[in-house]
């Protein structure tokens, strides 16, 4: 995979310096396209100043107002996160998380998204990820800055594709990930059918659609696999009416 195939993407940033800062890190190792989430701060001289000369990176940074905005064009989806979650969610470590992307083709547009600084990202953002990936750190004093968390995450695939063979195989059209804007279409249409067939009462749902979420995001859905999907449910529905 290109490194510039890989988004860094900050959500709910409040302090300028640590833009700079991962955009610096994201120099070192190669990386080039950040995106920013609802930053909470500008970025002016105190970004700059961090960002040590890596100013294309903050030049050319894109800004969304949420996060499933700034994913709407990626596949695969890594969140990075210093705690677990009730309900739990894939996960990789580091060196698993530059093995997976090392081997991915050329075309795939993925994510590593980081969130607040004091807070991280809400259970919500973190349902739009495939993964989570947690860096390994000293329990008694485990809170890490996060452009210091994008700086391992960077190396460590920096560092993997480094050391991969240069020639990987692109797969035929319909057998890519889904793009995220096609996913969340899928979930839609998924909770409208089993709301349509009483499986799923809207007053009190539950956790299905979490699960469920978690179950596709696992899998890593093909195109094909999600055209079939969309039929069975278009065929549902038209049964149904």
């Amino acid at each position: 995979m290109k490194l510039q195939n890989i988004k860094i993407v900050m959500v709910g940033t409040t302090h300028p310096g640590n833009i700079g800062a991962a955009a610096r890190a994201m120099s070192n190792m190669c990386f080039t396209h950040l995106t920013l989430v609802d930053p909470q701060c500008p970025v002016g001289e105190i970004a700059y100043a961090r960002a040590s000369g890596a100013n294309a990176i903050l030049d050319q940074r894109e800004t969304c107002t949420d996060l499933a905005q700034a994913l709407a064009d990626c596949s695969w989806v890594v969140a990075a996160t210093a705690r677990r979650r009730s309900l739990a969610w894939p996960e990789l470590t580091p060196p698993d998380l530059a093995a997976r992307l090392t081997g991915m083709d050329n075309t795939t547009r993925t994510a590593l998204v980081f969130g607040r600084e004091h807070s991280g990202l809400t259970n919500e953002e973190i349902q739009l990820c495939n993964y989570m990936v947690c860096i390994p750190t000293n329990p008694d004093f485990s809170s890490l800055n996060v452009a210091s968390a994008i700086q391992v995450l960077c190396y460590e695939i920096f560092q993997r594709q480094a050391a991969a063979p240069t020639t990987v195989r692109s797969p035929e059209t319909n057998d890519l990930p889904v793009p995220h804007t096609e996913l969340e279409g899928y979930f839609e249409h998924l909770e409208s059918i089993l709301q349509m067939t009483g499986y799923l009462d809207p007053q009190q749902p539950g956790m299905i659609m979490q699960r469920l979420r978690r179950l596709y995001l696992r899998s890593e859905v093909t195109r094909n696999e999600i055209n079939i999907l969309r039929g069975m449910l278009s065929a549902i529905e038209k049964q149904r009416r």
